[in-house]
């Protein structure tokens, strides 16, 4: 069962997680945490041993809310093809799924994070590899099932179309405009069919 602490801690992570996203490390302050949480320095502090281990559970947060989403649609299909598709068209509609949160956690931290807190940074770098990981064992996958081409690079590719998506998903959030995720969703889609099937 779960206790009042724990319901506590978790309802500061998820308060806070948006916040954290959309301003910042340096920028959110603990006043601004207690207005929108409701609560007092000493209820928030009591349950994380301070803001910097508020953040990094507030970015856990986050980005375990878009992996399980990605994870949601690639679980729908059957081949290593459609499972690397389903990952393009969930980006493709990223803006529209992470507006709400602040934007995409990884690219709001790690700029964020970059050469300012190297704890914080070092949880967005590991993202970013589990990320690769988990594209390269579906083309791994697709290999052994005769799905892609054997001679493909695994990891080279993984990292290739998470490139593409990050670069797209960066440019369509900073200019507000769809088109950029559209034109990736083309580029990768015609990629996949091209270049990796068999």
């Amino acid at each position: 069962m779960t206790t009042k602490a724990e319901l506590t801690k978790q309802f500061i992570i998820e308060t806070s997680a948006p916040i954290f996203n959309k301003y910042g490390y340096a920028a959110t302050s603990l006043s601004t945490l207690t207005k929108v949480t409701g609560l007092t320095k000493g209820a928030i502090y009591g349950n994380f041993k301070n803001k910097e281990d508020l953040a990094i559970q507030a970015f856990s947060y986050n980005i375990g809310r878009v992996f399980r989403a990605v994870r949601t649609e690639v679980k729908k299909e059957d081949t290593s093809i459609g499972k690397l598709i389903a990952i393009v068209d969930f980006y493709s509609h990223y803006l529209d799924h992470t507006k709400k949160h602040g934007g995409c956690p990884i690219i709001n931290v790690g700029v964020d994070s970059n050469n300012q807190n190297e704890k914080l940074l070092s949880f967005v770098r590991n993202v970013i590899k589990q990320t690769h990981d988990y594209i390269a064992n579906i083309i791994e996958e697709g290999k052994q099932h005769g799905e892609i081409k054997p001679e493909v690079p695994s990891f080279e590719w993984a990292i290739r179309i998470d490139t593409i998506i990050q670069g797209a998903t960066f440019t369509a959030g900073t200019m507000n405009d769809q088109i950029y995720l559209d034109e990736m969703a083309k580029q990768l889609k015609d990629i996949i069919q091209t270049k990796l099937k068999s």
